[in-house]
């Protein structure tokens, strides 16, 4: 089921479904990373602005070989989750592993192939997103109904910022949870899988 809040600005109704807190178990692996299992949580938020809040915050929960559901192939994050969202764990006492935010907008002036204002998907999509490890990537891509795929159009970094030259994601809605699926390309290493994860709608208090 997709949610839409009736007080979100129009400009951002293709993104409207992502809207609201997510959480979730998932996997990350990447070169000179141990494959390990983490807890995500994803918060997209509006202040009435045109564009959307994003800030995802992610814990380690320990190597893939203390979890007991791991398989000689590794776990499937994008599987159903055998947890009622109830059951799922909080967020460990421990500091945060990974921290991330930015904002999500809908370029304005979109047109169709006659040149008509687009009032159907797919949809122009520019996410910023800024990364405490010293770099900020824009992102361009496209959202079609409950799917968004980006690609970075452009990575920023400081002068000893972690050298991450090129990324990919893909957010969608599956059977009402947000799969996330993150790719890169850092310190010299091509493009390759780098986090996955499957998350659930968090109830409002």
């Amino acid at each position: 089921m997709v949610h839409l809040d009736a007080g979100l600005p129009p400009e951002v109704y293709p993104l409207a479904w992502l809207v609201g807190t997510w959480r979730g178990e998932g996997t990350v692996a990447y070169q000179g990373i141990e494959p390990a299992r983490i807890l995500s949580e994803v918060a997209i938020t509006n202040d009435a602005g045109p564009y959307l809040t994003y800030r995802a915050t992610t814990w380690h929960l320990g190597p893939l070989s203390d979890s007991p559901t791991a398989h000689d192939d590794g776990p499937h994050p994008a599987q159903p989750d055998p947890l009622p969202a109830a059951s799922r764990p909080s967020p460990p006492p421990d500091p945060p592993w990974h921290t991330e935010s930015g904002y999500w907008r809908i370029p304005p002036g979109q047109a169709d192939e006659t040149g008509a204002p687009r009032t159907a998907p797919p949809f122009e999509v520019e996410v910023l997103i800024a990364d405490p490890s010293g770099y900020v990537t824009v992102y361009l891509g496209e959202a079609d109904g409950p799917r968004i795929t980006l690609a970075s159009d452009l990575v920023a970094r400081t002068a000893n910022g972690a050298e991450v030259a090129a990324a990919r994601r893909l957010y969608g809605l599956v059977e009402g949870d947000l799969l996330w699926a993150w790719d890169v390309a850092a310190f010299g290493h091509p493009l390759a899988s780098y986090l996955a994860a499957r998350l659930t709608r968090q109830l409002t208090q």
